[in-house]
């Protein structure tokens, strides 16, 4: 698994990311979204090994930190805003997956009831 976390500044009308914490990867682009696209394109060509979760934040309006997950776990959901690169994870992965966040959740309604509380009493 590997974490690429980027800060990323706007000088003039050109955003750039710089990696922090051990590595020299960059790339610049016209757009944060542009900028998001070339960051994870760059993060997987230093390590493809499985699925991709990115969260852009901004900082102030000339500056944002941006990450980026390879491999772990990828669920349905994301950490923060931005737009998110995915990439195919192996097959049927995901249909495992949804079967147990329905159990769990008729345990949680199962759960619920056997406290004896009830919203509308």
């Amino acid at each position: 698994m590997g974490v690429f976390t980027y800060v990323c500044r706007k000088n003039g009308g050109e955003w750039s990311g710089k990696q922090i914490e051990g590595g020299d990867l960059e790339a610049s682009a016209a757009s944060t979204y542009e900028l998001q696209r070339k960051l994870v394109q760059t993060s997987l060509s230093a390590d493809s090994s499985g699925g991709v979760q990115s969260s852009f934040s901004l900082v102030t309006p000339t500056s944002a930190v941006f990450q980026v997950i390879i491999g772990g776990a990828v669920g349905s959901g994301f950490i923060g805003g931005g737009a998110a690169a995915s990439a195919p994870s192996g097959g049927g992965g995901a249909a495992a997956e949804a079967p147990a966040a329905e159990e769990k959740k008729e345990e949680k309604e199962e759960s619920d009831e056997d406290m004896g509380f009830s919203l509308f009493d």
